[in-house]
């Protein structure tokens, strides 16, 4: 698909097909009137993570509401893989920009791990999600991860589903090389991945996640990599 600059593409939790009237919320009336200077007739697309992307027309716009009638599907719905980030939550706006990366390479879900060495502890969910929203309207995406509480990781660990795999990136060296993943591709019909806080997991930790009967360690190279990288 094309580039188009001008497009304006909205997330939206409304069930979505032709002949539709859809609202939108005070943040993308606000988005639409004040920043992009929109007006009644413009194109806006909307996508929901169910029904594909739409191509609908403005009906209204004034200082406290919009609607759209919408028009016609551009883009069936894709599934999305079932790939989970599983993270440490780090500072400030290094969190928000995780999700925002996680969200453009196409994860299904973001879910924060307390870990030992944790610092950030207590996670704006909502927060993350709106991050998440903006990055798939910018992207192009047709889905939204899902943005979950977080647990600690032997929750995560003991809870974890017996069809998914679990790529640990070990920092400490001990892993394969990523090269050796292809091995285990068709092992599993999905897939999680674990990343570390600031200053790696423990000794405890990285021998806990070894030792899961699904995880997969494998190493990522001689650098010491930053968390939200």
């Amino acid at each position: 698909m094309a580039f188009d600059p001008h497009k304006i593409r909205l997330f939206t939790d409304a069930a979505l097909a032709a002949g539709m009237t859809v609202g939108l919320n005070d943040g993308q009336t606000h988005y639409l009137r004040n920043v992009m200077r929109r007006a009644e007739g413009d194109t806006v697309h909307l996508f929901n993570g169910r029904d594909g992307e739409w191509r609908c027309t403005l009906t209204m716009v004034s200082k406290k509401a919009a609607q759209v009638s919408v028009d016609g599907q551009v883009r069936a719905q894709m599934t999305p893989p079932d790939l989970v980030l599983c993270f440490a939550p780090v500072k400030g706006a290094r969190l928000d920009f995780v999700a925002q990366k996680a969200t453009e390479l196409g994860v299904s879900a973001l879910q924060p791990v307390i870990t030992e060495r944790t610092v950030v502890r207590r996670v704006k969910v909502e927060k993350l999600r709106a991050n998440a929203i903006e990055a798939a309207e910018q992207c192009e995406g047709l889905w939204v991860p899902t943005v979950a509480e977080p647990l600690d990781l032997p929750s995560l660990l003991g809870g974890w589903p017996a069809g998914r795999g679990l790529l640990f990136c070990d920092e400490g060296g001990q892993g394969d090389p990523i090269s050796t993943l292809s091995e285990h591709a068709d092992s599993f019909a999905g897939w999680g991945v674990v990343v570390g806080p600031e200053g790696g997991f423990t000794d405890r930790e990285r021998s806990l996640i070894r030792e899961h009967p699904r995880a997969v360690s494998i190493g990522l190279g001689p650098r010491i990599m930053r968390a939200d990288t």
